[in-house]
């Protein structure tokens, strides 16, 4: 979920010293991700916020498309920047832990292999005599004594889910040998895996049914909404279409030992980094008569059940209702359960059924179940592999690079990426490393003195992130901090070069000084991070923004000597991003005072977008503003020069015409060594001197101030209009001319800049190309003065870096998990448990996995983890036409075209564009000149072919005699026209239920989309009297008061024009009866929509509960590698009852509890929606509408 908030600045170099933190896109930024969108069903897509002031790295954190239910692959997660204000350990031998988990290698030095059973070997089945598993995302096989293993697969992309046939001959499996996970077979002896699916949705091996004949397989291809469920398939070994199942939602399955029935769940969380889960996504193991329709649901307790595995007369399964996971079984025959095994610390992870034993994974080793026997036993598996994966290798680091600044005369830069520090020259010489290269270190947020000399950052070295110093041509390091114990920010120099200014994540403000190394403490704010400090020109005074109430902040000045703060602004306004200007006169920052309202073409609400201005305020009582009137005025004539004087100015020119080029510059240094008079800044009446500065109002942030200039960053309006297809708001760097009073534009296009110390050039960032260039208007524009990273290369030795990324993902839930007591969980125990696997991790998805289950323990949502290195998996589309198809003959029948929106390239279906000489019940004969038969998966054919122009023979009847040729533009994904199709299907239902009074519409999630399909839906209906609200599988994204705002809105007079009907007021609203339908899949944002509508009372609400996830991340602390940990910073409660905690781990009741039972939806029914309907009809009862017009009033004489 999301949070609305004003923007958080960013980017650039405000005092000398800053660096500038990577952002890519910084005009998206109003939104906060408090939980993420719950979107795909297995895939990640993160997103970034830059820092708040110019240069201050926040660093790249992430918000947005955050998988429900993770891919189970190695997902290599980008991490673009979007600004949100949201919305991430221990060694073997060691008993507990300290501060920190303790850092030790994986492995000895000479690389010698780990002693006894090879751990996180996963993914397990088992056949009569062996057990195949997944291994550093590639397919093992051994037997079931024990012993070495022989690798199936060795493809770059992951092998995972492998599954026996029952005859034990082939492994059906998931591969990603095209970058897109589908189902291949394999024989069990080795040899070349056959892919079976081509479908470009994610299709993950069940199993087999148990003749043999077919592979099971779950996939979210057809789900709607998109990719929130998955369907049950089968695909025969040898290929051909894969035919669904007739239930609607499938996830884990096992046939019954006859095939006629299945035992299952309609969706599972097995991927989920979330332990003891107990909301409402927790669903009953079923069994479902394939042949009769009929559906049975076994016992459930408070717990997770999963996994189910049909044998005999038993059903197996694992669950958490005891805490751990542990396997049990339940007897059809006596309708009792009973617990099979009692571990205590480690779940059961992965359970397979074979013919007479259950293999599953538990504290990274693999057991074996004899169901015959009831006992347990280890498998001693030892698994020789090259590990490619581990090797140390070079890797170019300027695709991680994560904040950046200028030296002072910009001869160099210094850059920060993959946990170094380099020092890039501008045009001559070569790249450095200035840090020492190790892969378990971070150093982060360098730094540049203003005298040139020193380089400033951050170091974890100490298992804590503190301050140190090191001389900027290398050299040994000094530390200057050594309280460390919480995450922290900066540093910033001061203008002496002897001071540095920084913060943490407390929300505290500090210095410290070079020579004595103690903190002093500045401020704190209860409302946020104090993240835009910057330094006066004599050292002996910082301004900085302190958030003071919601959304909006206070500028203050805080004196070193004195050690007294002084607000500045006036608290009536967002005042942020103070800067001193070079001469200590003035002090320059942004604020919101600009009040201009724009209102929006499908509502009467009025909102403010370029509210931004700079301002100035004169440090003195007495000093004139920069931008007082001006009035042109005749000068009196000049008086007669000193010729004495003047000739005396002569001789001494002439006579240092003379002197050397050394005595010039020593001169020259003198001048510069003569020490900085104190400003002075007359505190009284402060707040009163404030002028504005004759710039241009708008969305402006990064503000930097050198020499009778100031710099900012004015990002246009457009940047927040998002939905927009391609959408890439420019951002405009530009420069102030103080005694010109001139705005002129320096670049365009530009991500983040920073300063030499004159200002006299700039460093910035343009996509992936970072360049100096001249700070002069008109000079140079983006892409010029390009500098040449390809030597910025690093050496990588993945086991100390993954040993790192584990401690930096402990430090971060330690340090920003909203409870400080971690909701009584023993972390460093915690950390110890987990840390003691690390030494087997061999592959980066090893590693996720492993700090998904050390964060899984906080039994908390929105915990989440992703990216990292990992290889590269190219990626072949598949062109999709919007339509079903259906094997008849030799060839395919179009079964059914869906229709769509051609105006929106999401929603466009290929087939239904003008012109096209296509219908359902027609046959599909070929695609570009290769014949499309029946006997291969129809996507196949379209391989490669998404936004091409294909050519497309089509027949009314199964051959190709007669067929005619058609020309279409096939789409990426055809999940927005099948998503229309059923939101239209539903809507249909209401209409004809309701004689058309009442609306539907479905809202999808609480962010952009959601909002979008709100207004879309609502708008188009106001001339219903009631609405049926669906929010099943609503993935979340913001806090969504805005939906419920316009659901509650009261008729409150009407408006009687001459002509015409009268327009009840307020016009956008619908007046009648309101009814909510929910499910488990609605979590987060989607938690929070339903809370809101019982609270505020607009209607009942049907279905089941939902999912129970509402806590809430504010920012994402990228690792080291480029991976990122989520760590949730605040959960909800209601001031209601005196105050409690609500949704987190339960979910929200319905008023009307209602099981989407699948017997009743395949056979038509929607029992949710039909409860919906019914109670919509009831209230419409009672429901009086629009009273009629009064009578025209008659004047009285």
């Amino acid at each position: 979920m999301m949070i609305s908030r004003r923007q958080e600045k960013d980017s650039a170099s405000q005092g000398f010293g800053r660096r500038v933190t990577m952002i890519f896109s910084p005009g998206n930024e109003i939104f906060s991700c408090l939980g993420e969108y719950l979107v795909s069903a297995k895939r990640f897509a993160g997103v970034s916020r830059p820092c708040k002031g110019p240069g201050i790295p926040i660093r790249k954190s992430f918000s947005g498309a955050i998988a429900m239910k993770p891919m189970p692959f190695r997902v290599s997660v980008q991490l673009p920047v979007r600004v949100n204000v949201l919305l991430w350990l221990s060694f073997a031998v060691l008993a507990c832990l300290t501060a920190t988990p303790a850092k030790a290698p994986a492995q000895s030095a000479a690389g010698e292999p780990l002693e006894g059973p090879t751990k996180l070997l996963r993914f397990a089945d088992i056949s009569k005599d062996r057990v195949v598993f997944a291994y550093a995302g590639d397919l093992w096989i051994a037997s079931r004594e024990g012993g070495a293993a022989r690798r199936l697969t060795s493809h770059v992309g992951d092998e995972l889910f492998p599954k026996f046939s029952p005859d034990g001959k082939w492994i059906a499996f998931t591969g990603e040998y095209d970058g897109n996970p589908d189902v291949y077979v394999i024989s069990a002896e080795g040899g070349e895996p056959k892919r079976l699916t081509f479908h470009p949705s994610n299709d993950i091996v069940l199993g087999w049914t148990p003749d043999g004949k077919n592979i099971l397989f779950r996939s979210d291809r057809f789900s709607a909404p998109p990719s929130r469920y998955t369907k049950l398939f089968l695909v025969s070994p040898q290929g051909g279409t894969a035919k669904p199942l007739p239930v609607p939602r499938g996830d884990l399955t096992t046939f019954s030992p006859d095939g006629a029935k299945i035992a299952y769940l309609e969706t599972a969380q097995e991927f989920r980094t979330w332990k003891r889960y107990r909301g409402g996504w927790s669903l009953p193991i079923a069994i479902y008569d394939l042949k009769k329709n009929s559906y049975e649901e076994l016992p459930k307790t408070n717990g997770m059940d999963m996994f189910p595995m049909w044998h005999g007369n038993a059903i197996y399964f694992i669950s958490d209702r005891e805490g751990v996971m542990n396997l049990y079984s339940y007897d059809l025959g006596s309708k009792q359960t009973k617990k099979l095994t009692d571990y205590k610390e480690y779940d059961i992870k992965w359970p397979s059924l074979g013919p007479d034993a259950i293999v599953y994974e538990n504290g990274g080793l693999l057991y074996e179940y004899n169901l015959t026997s009831g006992k347990t036993r280890n498998l001693p598996i030892v698994v020789r592999a090259e590990d490619i994966e581990t090797r140390p290798e070079f890797k170019n680091a300027a695709q991680s690079i994560g904040s950046f600044s200028l030296s002072p005369s910009a001869a160099r830069a210094l850059m920060e990426a993959r946990g170094n520090i380099f020092s890039v020259p501008a045009e001559h010489g070569s790249i450095r490393t200035l840090t020492a290269e190790h892969s378990g270190l971070h150093e982060l947020n360098p730094a540049w003195s203003p005298d040139g000399k020193w380089i400033a950052y951050l170091s974890d070295k100490t298992g804590e992130f503190e301050i140190y110093t090191r001389p900027q041509m290398g050299g040994e390091e000094t530390r200057i901090t050594t309280d460390g114990g919480v995450y922290r920010y900066g540093p910033v120099w001061s203008p002496d070069s002897k001071k540095l200014l920084y913060w943490d994540k407390l929300h505290q403000l500090w210095y410290t000084g070079l020579e004595d190394k103690k903190p002093v403490f500045i401020d704190k704010s209860d409302y946020g991070d104090i993240s835009d400090g910057s330094w006066a020109p004599d050292t002996l005074w910082i301004t900085y923004s302190k958030p003071h109430r919601r959304g909006s902040s206070d500028v203050f000045l805080y004196s070193l000597g004195a050690k007294k703060i002084t607000r500045v602004s006036a608290g009536f306004y967002d005042d942020n991003n103070p800067v001193f200007d070079s001469d200590g006169k003035y002090l320059y920052f942004i604020s919101t005072r600009y009040f201009y309202p724009s209102v929006g073409q499908l509502d009467q609400r009025f909102n403010y977008y370029s509210t931004d201005g700079i301002f100035a305020v004169t440090l003195k009582a007495d000093e004139l503003s920069p931008f007082k009137p001006q009035s042109d005025e005749e000068k009196p004539a000049e008086e007669k020069k000193d010729e004495k004087k003047d000739d005396k100015k002569a001789a001494d020119a002439k006579s240092g015409e003379h002197k050397s080029d050394e005595q010039k510059e020593e001169k020259k240094e003198e001048k510069k060594s003569e020490p900085v008079k104190p400003i002075q800044i007359d505190l009284d009446g402060i707040s009163t001197r404030v002028a504005p500065v004759p710039v241009s109002p708008g969305i402006l942030r990064a503000l930097a101030a050198r020499k009778d200039k100031f710099f900012y960053i004015a990002t246009p309006q457009e940047a927040r209009q998002f939905g927009t297809e391609d959408h890439k708001p420019k951002n405009v760097l530009h420069v102030y001319d103080v005694s010109k009073r001139e705005d002129k534009v320096l670049l365009e296009g530009i991500d983040a800049y920073d300063l030499d110390k004159e200002g006299k050039k700039v460093i910035y960032k343009a996509g992936p190309v970072y360049g100096i260039v001249e700070a002069t208007p008109g000079k140079a524009k983006a892409g010029e003065g390009k500098l040449n990273l390809d030597e910025m290369q690093v050496k990588i030795d993945p086991r100390e870096e993954w040993r790192e990324v584990f401690h930096e993902a402990w430090r971060v839930e330690r340090d920003f998990y909203w409870d400080p007591n971690m909701t009584g969980h023993d972390w460093k125990k915690i950390g110890a448990r987990y840390e003691a696997l690390l030494p087997w991790v061999a592959h980066r998805s090893d590693l996720n996995y492993l700090i998904g289950e050390m964060i899984a323990e906080l039994s908390t949502s929105h915990t989440y983890v992703g990216g990292g290195d990992q290889p590269t998996k190219p990626r072949v589309s598949v062109g999709m036409l919007g339509a079903d198809f259906e094997p008849d003959g030799a060839y395919y029948r179009i079964a059914k075209i869906y229709p769509g929106e051609n105006w929106n390239e999401s929603t466009r279906s290929p087939l239904t564009e003008p012109g096209l000489k296509v219908k359902a019940g027609d046959y599909l004969i070929a695609v570009d000149g290769q014949e499309a038969r029946s006997n291969q998966d129809v996507y196949a054919y379209f391989q490669g072919l998404a936004g091409k122009l294909v050519a497309l023979k089509i027949n009314n009847k199964s051959t190709p005699e007669g067929a005619w040729e058609i020309t279409v533009k096939p789409t990426v994904s055809e999940a927005g026209v099948r998503y229309l199709d059923w939101i239209d299907a539903n809507r249909h239902k209401v209409e004809e239920a309701t004689g058309g009074r009442i609306g539907y519409m479905h809202v999808p999630d609480t962010s952009i989309p959601g909002i979008i399909a709100f207004d879309k839906q609502f708008t188009a209906q106001l001339d219903k009297d009631g609405m049926i609200v669906d929010e099943r599988y609503n993935s979340g994204g913001q806090i969504p008061d805005f939906y419920t705002e316009k659901l509650r809105r009261e008729l409150l007079s009407a408006l009687a024009p001459r002509e015409g009907k009268d327009v009840p007021w307020p016009p956008v609203a619908i007046y009648g009866p309101k009814v909510m339908i929910v499910n488990e899949l609605a979590g987060s944002g989607g938690d929070a929509f339903p809370w809101f509508f019982h609270r505020q009372k607009i209607g009942p609400i049907v279905g089941t509960r939902t999912w129970g996830g509402l806590v809430g991340i504010s920012r994402g602390i990228p690792l080291h590698d480029g991976g990122f940990v989520t760590a949730p910073e605040f959960a909800f409660w209601s001031t209601d009852n005196g105050g409690e905690w609500i949704v987190e781990n339960h979910g929200v009741d319905p008023d009307y509890v209602v099981p989407q039972r699948p017997d009743l939806v395949v056979s038509g029914h929607d029992p949710q929606l039909e409860k919906a309907i019914e109670l919509s009809k009831e209230a419409l009862k009672s429901y009086k509408g629009l009273p009629s017009r009064p009578k025209y009033p008659v004047a009285k004489e």
